[in-house]
């Protein structure tokens, strides 16, 4: 069985409104990986809502995060509804109630992470809601997307700034530091969490990273799975011995014990939104070849390097 799989964005997108969500207007989804590829723990495709539609009250039995890209989307909660931009990025745990409207002029285009993958055969995956008595979520006027804003729990916004290191000191960050807008890096690569415990997620995370010009990742893997959507650069990516060079728009996907490295070979920087479930362990989420041959050859001197 493939460790990994690859969408290209010169692939049609498959569009497909959405059966499972009756009352549903001017939605379509695209699902890049799902059931049918290898994944168990991730499902990850776009969402598009056309400029006034909407999604009624729901629910779902896996966590979903989500990521704009284009347009804007209210979501809304019993508790909160928050309008969300491109760049913005939430959370909804499993079994909240929640809706969704393009209150905007253009469609909206965001990403979407479902863990564990979704399965079409069970019945309970997504429960419509407005059959129900008192269900219907109020379309309660939205804020914004701010981290600063205490009343917003599980969302929030990033952009190219989010990861220029030399804006990280507390005179020059647009919010206060804290873990919440801390910014890890490493070997020429920034990583910015988004969706984690922090933010209330338990089965998976999301967060952006950023390679440099010389920034490199050597051959490892995982006890999870990840996908990968390239929203700027390009990237040579290899999975168990198989190089791609992957480009804006294009969605790589690795399984569990899928080795896989990544070298940036433009002349700028790269970008990819990144996505993992289950979340990682406290402790050997990280398995680098190169320890492990390190370790091989100090058994065996006379082994191949």
């Amino acid at each position: 069985m493939s460790t990994h799989h690859l969408v290209r964005r010169g692939v049609s997108p498959q569009w497909a409104p959405a059966a499972h969500l009756a009352g549903a207007r001017g939605y379509a989804a695209w699902s890049v990986v799902d059931a049918r590829t290898p994944a168990v723990h991730t499902g990850f495709g776009l969402g598009r809502i056309d400029a006034g539609g909407s999604l009624p009250a729901h629910v779902h039995s896996y966590e979903e995060s989500l990521y704009v890209l284009e347009g804007h989307v209210v979501v809304q909660t019993a508790g909160e509804a928050v309008r969300l931009g491109p760049g913005d990025y939430g959370l909804i745990p499993v079994g909240v109630a929640h809706s969704a409207r393009n209150d905007g002029q253009v469609e909206a285009v965001f990403a979407r992470m479902s863990a564990p993958t979704p399965r079409p055969e069970h019945d309970y995956d997504t429960l419509v809601l407005a059959d129900l008595p008192d269900a219907d979520l109020p379309d309660t006027s939205p804020v914004a997307a701010d981290v600063r804003d205490p009343r917003v729990r599980r969302f929030g916004h990033i952009d190219q700034s989010g990861l220029d290191p030399s804006l990280q000191t507390q005179d020059r960050l647009a919010v206060s530091a804290s873990m919440r807008t801390a910014l890890l890096v490493y070997s020429g690569i920034a990583v910015r969490m988004m969706v984690d415990t922090d933010l209330g997620a338990t089965l998976s995370t999301m967060f952006m990273v950023q390679y440099q010009p010389d920034g490199v990742a050597g051959a490892h893997d995982h006890p999870f799975e990840e996908t990968y959507l390239i929203v700027e650069g390009s990237v040579e990516a290899t999975f168990d011995g198989k190089a791609y060079r992957l480009e804006v728009g294009d969605v790589a996907w690795a399984g569990v014990g899928c080795v896989h490295s990544f070298r940036n070979v433009g002349q700028g920087p790269v970008r990819w939104l990144e996505t993992q479930a289950p979340q990682p362990p406290s402790r050997h989420s990280y398995r680098f070849a190169r320890d492990w041959d390190y370790l091989r050859q100090t058994l065996d001197p006379g082994a191949p390097a």
